[in-house]
C-alpha cells in the first residue's frame, strides 16, 4: 500500500507550476540551454518552450534570462525561489503522507501489503 499524490499550482484554472515545469527549469539551470534541457528530459523543444512561456505569462514574471554568452540561459532569482519553495512543499507533503501511510498500515489486518 502506498498513498500517491501530485502537486501543481494553478492560476485561473491553468497550470503555472508543477513537477514538470520544475524539471524543465532544473535542466535549464544545468544545461544553460532550453534545447539541451528538452533533450535531457526527452521532450521536444517546442513542448518545453511552450510550458516555460505559458508559466511566465501566467505568473507575469520572467523565469529565465539570456546570459552574457549568446543563447545561454540562466534562471532568474524568482525562478530559483519558486523551485526551492515548490520542492520544500513536495517534501513536506511527502513527510505527511509517509506518516499517514504508516498509520493506515496499522489499521489493515495485512499491514497494507
Amino acid at each position: 500500500m502506498k498513498i500517491k499524490y501530485k502537486i501543481w499550482i494553478e492560476k485561473n484554472g491553468k497550470v503555472i507550476f508543477g513537477r514538470g515545469r520544475d524539471n524543465i527549469l532544473q535542466a535549464i539551470n544545468e544545461q544553460h540551454s532550453l534545447n539541451a534541457a528538452a533533450k535531457e528530459l526527452g521532450m521536444s523543444y517546442r513542448a518545453a518552450w511552450g510550458r516555460l512561456k505559458a508559466s511566465e505569462e501566467r505568473m507575469e514574471n520572467k523565469l529565465v534570462e539570456t546570459g552574457a554568452r549568446e543563447k545561454s540561459l540562466h534562471l532568474t532569482p524568482q525562478a530559483k525561489a519558486i523551485i526551492e519553495r515548490f520542492e520544500k512543499l513536495e517534501k513536506d507533503v511527502e513527510n505527511i503522507l509517509n506518516t499517514a501511510d504508516q498509520d493506515f498500515k496499522k489499521l489493515f489486518k495485512d499491514g497494507g501489503k
